[in-house]
């Protein structure tokens, strides 16, 4: 069953209003959307459509990839559990590789988008799915975490520019109700952001933390041209997904409808879940850090200027990890590592053993 024309009324309206009616974190953004077999917009080296080609886990390619089991009879959870100040644990995962692939936008067409770095899954490549995904080999701390997590990458002038170790990756409660965030969906995957957003969007966008920071310079839509040349300063931004989910797909053709971000509950400060995407899961949040500094004039983005930075997450965790995470750290209200620890609550414990495992 396909979603009404009411529900994603940019996908029946063309790729060419499309391209015009796009908002600031619109669920209509098919943002870094495939390549469609008719006419679509490009830019930068980008194609903007609403179609996909089957391949993997779309075999007839219609972009829409049903959730088995469905998510039904959830109402957005509105209760406002005791204050936790923190409410997240981390992903620490390193660079992988670099490719001009990206399974979720351009399945099973190898070279096909601009230049990505990918971290976690070390197989992550135009191919993969969900099965191909599971179980492989990680470079993210928890072994169980075998997630692609992939972004443009950063050159200065023609030398690409890799992030160091691991990164962080945050997993937090969008909500209020931190109590009622529960694990992804095996499969679940979405594109963050947009490669086509203006500087203006990119900084009133929903996910926009700090934008690009480097030194003291904080809150930059674009790359700065400068920052201070010494070995303490990178080039930081810090970025954040939509965490409320349909409850019915894996992906849509824009790799973005079937996830909202949280909205105020009218009369109050609390974030809840929208009526048509009520299911909380948790918020990723990436936080990357690149060895860059001084003359920045020729830093760049694979995908074009500083402000079209975004960011593509493939769920593929063992299932039983990620909900000990999850309940753990979320739903327990604590500040985590990547072992599910949090240092100020040593009586709390750990999720997982030394070895990031389950004990």
């Amino acid at each position: 069953m396909r979603p009404s024309p009411q529900r994603l009324p940019a996908l029946l309206l063309g790729t060419a209003l499309l391209a015009t009616a796009l908002g600031v974190g619109s669920l209509a953004s098919a943002g870094d959307s495939g390549e469609a077999p008719a006419a679509a917009v490009t830019h930068t080296g980008h194609a903007m459509a609403v179609s996909t080609q089957g391949s993997g886990d779309d075999p007839d390619g219609d972009g829409y990839i049903p959730a088995v089991p469905q998510v039904t009879g959830v109402t957005p959870s509105t209760n406002t559990p005791p204050p936790r100040y923190f409410h997240e644990f981390q992903a620490n995962c390193s660079v992988t590789h670099t490719a001009a692939d990206d399974p979720i936008v351009y399945p099973g067409q190898p070279g096909k988008s601009h230049d990505h770095t990918f971290m976690g899954n070390t197989s992550t490549d135009a191919g993969s799915t969900t099965s191909s995904l599971y179980g492989g080999t990680t470079t993210c701390k928890a072994p169980a975490d075998a997630s692609g997590y992939w972004m443009p990458s950063l050159y200065k002038g023609d030398r690409k520019i890799l992030p160091v170790g691991p990164q962080t990756i945050y997993y937090k409660a969008g909500v209020t109700d931190y109590t009622s965030v529960r694990p992804f969906p095996k499969g679940l995957r979405f594109v963050v952001g947009d490669p086509m957003q203006s500087a203006d969007q990119f900084r009133h966008h929903r996910g926009f933390v700090e934008g690009w920071e480097c030194g003291d310079s904080y809150f930059n839509t674009d790359i700065p041209t400068s920052c201070p040349d010494r070995a303490d300063v990178q080039l930081n931004i810090r970025f954040q997904a939509p965490s409320c989910w349909d409850g019915t797909y894996l992906d849509t053709p824009d790799h973005k409808s079937h996830m909202a971000y949280p909205v105020v509950k009218p009369g109050t400060n609390d974030n809840v879940c929208p009526a048509d995407h009520p299911v909380a899961l948790p918020m990723i949040e990436f936080k990357m850090a690149f060895p860059v500094n001084g003359d920045m004039s020729q830093v760049h983005l694979a995908s074009g200027r500083g402000y079209s930075f975004h960011y593509d997450f493939f769920n593929a965790w063992e299932e039983r990890t990620l909900k000990a995470m999850v309940d753990h750290c979320i739903v327990g209200g604590l500040q985590c590592d990547a072992r599910g620890y949090d240092q100020t609550h040593p009586e709390a414990g750990a999720a997982l053993d030394t070895d990031y495992r389950l004990p």
